[in-house]
């Protein structure tokens, strides 16, 4: 079952960047990201208390509950970094930056995990790293007139590496407990951690500010992640991480699709060339 609940983890996520797109063309990201987090905060514990696994709290170890707040500070990083990055940059160039963390998780649950490397899970990399750089021209994170135009760029690696370190303390943080759970304490953690980036910038009077439709969109798009964080956790609880997150990472494909209908990004014939790279070597990595 851990197969089906990464495959739809792999679609809310697509649909996460989208809606995150619609409410941040006016709203800053920081200010976006942060509410966001409410939705996904009420969400999660909702399902905590409808599954009645709130008891468990009791039982979790002083290191499980270290390495559940310590994956709540990557994923509050790697959220930040990621919307920052989408609002600056295209979907299609942010996205398969961001999922590219699947070459560093796979390196990070071989050294952390022990979970193996064989030569297909190998090939399996380089094709995900290769796809990668074919979506990203050298022109648009090249610096022109002393300004920095792929700053997007920089905070989409950001989100890469904070991503990575998000599934191997995750996975090693639900060890015992119960999915949901911590998602919960995890969302917990990624909601003080947003705004207080929110309030030490200063930038708490810019949410009386935010349109209602971009309002609509965050909103829609905190559930969406609270669906996409439950089926991944739910995944990575019983399923391998170097696995899971590939399948979880597949969501580029419903992001590209979604991309091209509500905002007509188009890719060309080597982006193309890459998405197909990616998605090759995603799919070898479930199914070896």
């Amino acid at each position: 079952m851990w197969i089906f609940y990464a495959i739809g983890s792999s679609f809310f996520a697509g649909i996460t960047a989208i809606l995150a797109k619609c409410g941040i063309r006016k709203t800053d990201s920081d200010v976006a990201t942060a509410i966001r987090t409410i939705v996904v905060f009420l969400f999660s514990w909702l399902m905590v208390l409808v599954t009645g696994t709130w008891m468990g709290i009791t039982a979790i170890s002083g290191r499980t509950l270290l390495f559940l707040v310590l994956s709540g500070l990557a994923t509050g990083a790697s959220w930040l970094c990621y919307f920052h990055a989408l609002q600056k940059g295209d979907i299609n160039k942010v996205v398969p930056i961001d999922k590219s963390s699947t070459v560093l998780t796979i390196l990070l649950a071989l050294i952390f995990l022990q979970e193996g490397i064989t030569w297909a899970k190998a090939v399996a990399v380089v094709l995900i790293g290769v796809g990668t750089l074919l979506m990203i021209s050298k022109k648009e994170v090249r610096l022109d007139d002393g300004k920095k135009e792929g700053s997007w760029f920089v905070y989409a690696v950001l989100s890469a590496v904070f991503a990575s370190l998000t599934a191997i303390l995750g996975k090693i943080g639900i060890e015992g407990v119960d999915s949901n759970l911590g998602t919960a304490i995890r969302t917990t953690v990624v909601l003080l951690m947003a705004w207080l980036m929110v309030f030490v910038t200063g930038k708490q009077q810019e949410v009386k500010k935010i349109e209602k439709k971009e309002f609509l969109f965050i909103c829609l798009s905190g559930l969406a992640t609270g669906a996409s964080w439950l089926c991944y956790y739910r995944a990575l609880q019983d399923g391998p991480a170097s696995v899971v997150v590939p399948i979880d990472k597949m969501s580029i494909l419903v992001t590209i699709v979604f991309s091209r209908i509500v905002f007509h990004e188009k890719l060309t014939k080597k982006a193309a060339l890459g998405v197909g790279c990616i998605t090759l070597g995603t799919v070898l990595l479930a199914v070896i």
